[in-house]
């Protein structure tokens, strides 16, 4: 697994880095790494949320956390999140080490129009559902925003197991500065890629905070001590 891992770190040109200039964001603001001691707030501010923090070093510790969180077998559904890309996570779910049963894969090979949506409405609920952030306050919320709410309507309560992933750089200090990043940094930079990879714009339909988690071991958020994603 070690070595399957290691070859599914990559760039990608929908990397923040190379849509930073054309989106006119406050990378200074926005895109900063925290110091250690905001860093362990804000994990045991989460932790007392009822949401499991794993804290690794790199892409890599990411995605072998990542692998070992999802049982054999299991349903894995996952929103699109540059920082998955940017963890090489699409290509280990394409290479299935372990068996999964890929409900994107389920949904894309359909061509049905409607029985598509269905699937795509169905899949929030599955076993397991991947999905990146947006933001997360100091105070231990996390911020989710998306155009249609696809990537977020699982959160709340739809699916079994929800496994966040998040780069350190979108710890902010506050849910209000949260907001902001996702209206200031996180919109422009995938309004960005939607034009590039759909040919049409953006814009943020849907927030999620999550604040507080009832259910025991449902969330798990993997944190990462680098720059990625929005």
């Amino acid at each position: 697994m070690a070595n399957v891992i290691q070859q599914m770190e990559k760039a990608t040109e929908y990397s923040a880095a190379n849509l930073m200039a054309d989106a006119g964001v406050d990378v200074e603001r926005w895109n900063r790494a925290p110091d250690e001691a905001t860093l362990r707030k804000t994990i045991e501010a989460i932790e007392v949320r009822n949401v499991r923090v794993i804290l690794v070093d790199s892409t890599e510790d990411a995605l072998r956390a990542l692998v070992d969180l999802l049982p054999e077998g299991a349903e894995v559904m996952n929103g699109y999140s540059t920082t998955l890309v940017e963890m090489g996570f699409d290509r280990v779910l394409k290479e299935n080490p372990k068996g999964w049963r890929d409900y994107h894969a389920v949904i894309t090979a359909e061509n049905d129009t409607e029985k598509r949506h269905a699937l795509r409405r169905k899949s929030v609920a599955a076993d397991y559902f991947l999905s990146g952030v947006q933001a997360i306050a100091a105070s231990g919320e996390i911020v989710g925003c998306d155009k249609t709410g696809s990537r977020m309507g699982a959160w709340p309560h739809a699916a079994a197991h929800l496994v966040l992933v998040s780069g350190t750089n979108k710890i902010v200090p506050t849910v209000d500065e949260g907001l902001r990043r996702c209206r200031e940094y996180c919109l422009p930079l995938e309004n960005q890629r939607a034009q590039h990879t759909y040919g049409v714009g953006s814009y943020i339909g849907k927030h999620v905070i999550l604040d507080r988690e009832d259910v025991e071991g449902r969330i798990t958020l993997v944190l990462i001590r680098q720059p990625l994603g929005y």
